[in-house]
């Protein structure tokens, strides 16, 4: 059987199913949104094993009416890999419950990497709802989407709404909590480094991470003034504002910890260029380091470079961009310089060290 185009039936069917698949994808950020909302990972965690659905919902209060709701979307959840569901033995009878899995034990809100805050803010309204305006954005030759939705970029916009550059400040913190995990065990900030400036570095989370692992390195977290006009250094780590395109402190290296994916090309040449600046006093043993997503789709699994990709579409929105080595290595050419090593760092971000 084929259609008027020529396409088998068999095609046709599984195009439909493509297309709705992603009509309807809105459902899978939206549902993370409602466990995070509900504190279910939390309920779950606090219960101390896997906890039934007549048991979620009367922790819940939710009314009778809905409970094939909440099973509805747990079983969704579950199948997306946010639950287990297993098989407990309670009063006596075989039941089935929910249990955590990596990604939920990452939306307890008690755990110390917890992604919640991330879940929050970017499901916000005020974020999510600029992607109504794709359309008009790509008309508008220099504008970010947030310009087109919001009226300005987005860290004027941080700037000018206190509460909410709160919660994206403790998005970002989040997502650093996380990241560390992989800074532990990682060589590029050595014993050999008395000072690495922190660009971008929010709180301080991985100053902080950075400084328990060598205690005498001394880390400046640099930021944008009101980002860090509140907070209180110590012995090791402190806190600058000012503004990476006009100067960056002096150390023995910089890092730029998911900064140059925010930046077109020309931006982040200028950034680069201040961080050699501020390495200039140490020749060649200075370096700048960066931690950002590098795409390669030759030589990962497909799901990593659909979510890399995936994330190159959110980056967009600021008129970034995600990439690969060679748009990498041209950045560093034009920047001024020499070399760079490219090592893997979690599943999604590398490590890049550059190199005067």
């Amino acid at each position: 059987m084929s259609s008027s185009n020529g396409r088998a039936a068999s095609e046709i069917f599984k195009g439909q199913a493509l297309v709705y698949r992603h009509l309807f994808a809105f459902e899978n950020s939206m549902s993370l949104k409602w466990i995070v909302e509900l504190g279910i990972p939390d309920i779950i965690h606090n219960h101390g094993h896997p906890i039934t659905l007549s048991n979620l919902v009367s922790i819940l209060q939710i009314p009778q009416e809905k409970i094939g709701n909440v099973r509805r979307l747990m079983r969704y959840l579950a199948h997306n890999g946010f639950f287990e569901i297993v098989r407990i033995h309670e009063d006596q009878e075989e039941k089935e419950a929910y249990a955590l899995t990596p990604a939920s034990e990452l939306l307890v809100k008690s755990s110390e990497m917890c992604l919640a805050p991330m879940v929050e803010c970017i499901l916000d309204p005020t974020l999510s709802g600029s992607y109504h305006l794709l359309k008009e954005w790509i008309y508008e030759k220099d504008k970010t989407l947030f310009n087109v939705s919001l009226g300005s970029d987005i860290w004027d916009f941080l700037q000018k709404n206190p509460s909410y550059n709160s919660i994206f400040n403790e998005a970002m913190a989040s997502d650093s909590r996380v990241l560390n995990l992989g800074l532990r065990d990682c060589n590029s900030v050595s014993a050999e480094l008395e000072c690495v400036v922190d660009v971008g570095g929010g709180t301080g989370t991985t100053a902080k991470i950075l400084c328990e692992k060598f205690p005498n390195l001394k880390c400046i977290v640099f930021d944008r003034p009101q980002v860090v006009e509140n907070l209180s250094g110590s012995n090791n780590v402190s806190y600058v504002g000012g503004d990476m395109f006009q100067s960056i402190p002096k150390a023995d290296a910089v890092l730029l910890k998911l900064i140059l994916h925010d930046w077109i090309d020309k931006d982040c040449i200028k950034i680069l260029q201040k961080c050699k600046e501020a390495i200039s006093d140490n020749g060649e043993k200075g370096k700048v380091i960066v931690i950002d997503i590098v795409i390669n789709e030759k030589q990962e699994e497909h799901e990593i470079t659909g979510t890399k990709l995936l994330m190159d579409v959110n980056m967009a929105s600021l008129n970034g961009k995600e990439r690969d080595e060679q748009e990498w290595k041209k950045l560093f050419l034009e920047s001024g310089f020499k070399d760079y090593k490219i090592s893997p760092l979690t599943g999604l971000l590398s490590l890049i060290e550059i190199y005067p």
